[in-house]
């Protein structure tokens, strides 16, 4: 019996597509015959509905699942505003409690073949005074997938994230290239320029391009992705 498998999907920036491309994810594990599952342990901005509270991203991601962890499992801290989390949660009076994401995380990995686990804007989102989701993705040991916004700076910022992903001893298992904005110029000679660097400095590849969607399709999404280069990835790493 093989092992679940897990990842931690973070982002350039916030609003760069972490959660198309998260549910991307999942129907692509559930293509390839995996019970697949997501996380957002953080969500910041909530609204309720016959007395559920519920948070736009983490629907999303339940609607690409193959299989629906339990609301407190799948988003142990559910904030009201939408907002910074450690300035929420402070409003909120919620402790940030890594340890018990990564309790949830272990939880769900009994439920589930693979757990895509999102965070919440890009890397160094702070969560307490001294606690980033950088500490977060460090606590779960997970590898990561880079969702980079194609848009102007996108090649720091994603040189950045890879930077401090590295720095943190964490495996960058890949990445894709959204195309957040449809009017970028020279959008394929930036990919390009991404592309080489990550790929030599960090041996991580280009898990795909997923074009300008108006509406937003995670299996349309899906097609764009590489699913089975990022299982091989990810099962090597098991080992």
């Amino acid at each position: 019996m093989t092992s679940p498998l897990s990842l931690f999907v973070t982002g350039t920036d916030t609003e760069i597509g972490k959660t198309l491309v998260s549910s991307a994810l999942l129907r692509g594990f559930t293509r390839a015959g995996l019970r697949a599952a997501a996380m957002k342990p953080i969500a910041a901005g909530a609204f309720e509905v016959d007395g559920v509270w519920h948070n736009e991203d983490a629907d999303q991601l339940d609607a690409a699942s193959s299989v629906l962890l339990p609301p407190a499992l799948r988003t142990p801290y559910l904030l009201k505003a939408p907002a910074a989390p450690h300035i929420v949660a402070a409003e909120e009076h919620v402790t940030l409690d890594i340890g018990h994401i990564v309790d949830c995380h272990a939880q769900a990995l009994k439920l589930a073949d693979m757990v895509v686990v999102e965070g919440v804007g890009g890397f160094r989102v702070p969560l307490t005074d001294t606690q980033d989701t950088a500490d977060l993705a460090l606590a779960l040991n997970l590898p990561v997938v880079l969702v980079v916004g194609m848009r102007l700076g996108c090649i720091s910022h994603a040189l950045l994230s890879a930077e401090a992903i590295a720095a943190r001893g964490l495996q960058l298992a890949g990445w894709v290239a959204n195309r957040v904005d449809p009017d970028m110029g020279y959008a394929d000679e930036n990919i390009a320029a991404i592309r080489s660097r990550l790929k030599q400095q960090y041996d991580a590849p280009l898990l795909g391009i997923v074009p300008h969607m108006r509406p937003v399709s995670a299996d349309a999404a899906a097609d764009c992705l590489d699913i089975n280069a990022l299982l091989q990835t990810l099962r090597a790493a098991q080992r």
